[in-house]
């Protein structure tokens, strides 16, 4: 009985619970919906925040870019140097072969392969382009995977050939080069490869010959300065005097060197000037270097030696740069050929024995006796 009275009272609760709530309900609910009113021209509104604070990234971005980033050349007309070369391969594009770009490094390959896949592709080039660095990827498991898959494929919507750059393929094994050989052959109407090495001769015949080559040769300096005059301007560095010369210098041909030893002095000093550019590399000054070559010809073998070392400590001069520096002033002298022959031929020596690591100052002494040799080898022959 107790349980039914209690069963009921419940009820009876519920009730009144329920009417008290419909008679409160028209006014929440024109709450809500007012609510939701408000809230509508947020969502119906498409903000804009996001695409700008993405294009703020993206220009900061390019901005902190490395100067070898930034500054690389987005289309063929881009591309300094290698004339003969750009205009083959724009007769070339629209029926492109297999190509294989050789040569130094800093020379334009990688970038030449990437304005071409912008010139071909447009917009679509990342579906269309498959970029490997065979340094890191180069057993014969990436060959028969990851490349073979790209290849064997077909874009449905394109007509078009891939195209599958292999960056530093000289770093490849030799059965990873069989199985592209392979691969080459087999998806030849879907894909091209575009083969970049340093040393053509890693490569296995059978690769070459299914390629057509281009050595891309150090650039001149008539092709280097206007590149670096140009990011000077934009980057607004201050250039002192002898600091282009030595950053063309140092670059020997190499427009990623150049570009790196510029952008890191610029950082390191308020003006770039040779003494700048030479100390923020390490390599000797060439007044030190002179120093050097004139103590070799005209003092004592002691006194030779003790000015020789005694610059070694003071400016931190290392013999390995010291021989590699000395060799251009040998090379330029009037010396008897006979004498020439004699200490290019040491200075060699003297280089792989250092490489080897033998002791710096037993390899001083030989480099000055040599010298010394030369001197009386000079005068012999003056009589």
């Amino acid at each position: 009985m107790l349980k039914l009275l209690l069963i009921a009272n419940i009820e009876i609760y519920l009730i009144f619970q329920h009417i008290d709530w419909n008679l409160k309900s028209p006014q929440m609910s024109s709450d809500v919906e007012m609510e939701d009113r408000d809230k509508e021209p947020a969502i119906n509104i498409p903000s804009t925040s996001g695409h700008r604070s993405g294009r703020r990234d993206a220009v900061q971005d390019r901005k902190n870019a490395p100067w070898i980033e930034k500054f690389r050349p987005q289309t063929l007309d881009e591309v300094a140097a290698h004339t003969e070369i750009i205009d083959t391969i724009k007769r070339l594009t629209a029926r492109l072969p297999h190509l294989l770009f050789y040569g130094p490094p800093g020379t334009g390959k990688t970038t030449t392969v990437l304005a071409i896949a912008r010139q071909i592709y447009g917009s679509a080039m990342q579906n269309m382009v498959l970029e490997l660095n065979a340094s890191d990827d180069r057993g014969i498991d990436v060959v028969r995977q990851e490349i073979q898959d790209f290849a064997s494929t077909k874009t449905i919507f394109s007509n078009k050939f891939k195209l599958i750059i292999l960056d530093e393929c000289d770093a490849m094994t030799r059965d990873a080069q069989m199985a592209l050989r392979r691969v080459m052959e087999k998806y030849t109407r879907n894909a091209r490869f575009c083969l970049i090495c340093n040393y053509v001769s890693k490569l296995i015949p059978a690769v070459q010959s299914r390629c057509t080559r281009f050595r891309f040769k150090p650039l001149q300096e008539e092709f280097v300065r206007p590149r670096l005059q140009h990011v000077v301007e934009q980057e607004g560095v201050k250039l002192g005097p002898g600091g282009m010369e030595a950053l063309i210098a140092l670059g020997s041909g190499d427009m990623r060197r150049s570009l790196n030893i510029l952008q890191s002095c610029h950082m390191a000093f308020e003006k770039v000037d040779a003494d700048a550019v030479y100390l923020c590399t390490g390599h000797p000054m060439p007044r030190d270097i002179e120093e050097v070559v004139r103590l070799l010809f005209n003092a004592s073998f002691n006194d030779a030696f003790e000015g020789i070392l005694e610059l070694q400590v003071n400016k931190g001069i290392a013999l390995a740069d010291i021989v590699r520096e000395v060799h251009p002033f040998i090379l330029c002298m009037g010396l008897p050929i006979k004498v020439k022959i004699a200490l290019v031929e040491h200075l060699a020596d003297c280089e792989h024995r250092l490489a080897s690591g033998t002791n710096e100052k037993l390899q001083l002494g030989g480099m000055v006796g040599a010298f010394v040799k030369a001197r009386e080898e000079v005068v012999k022959a003056a009589q």
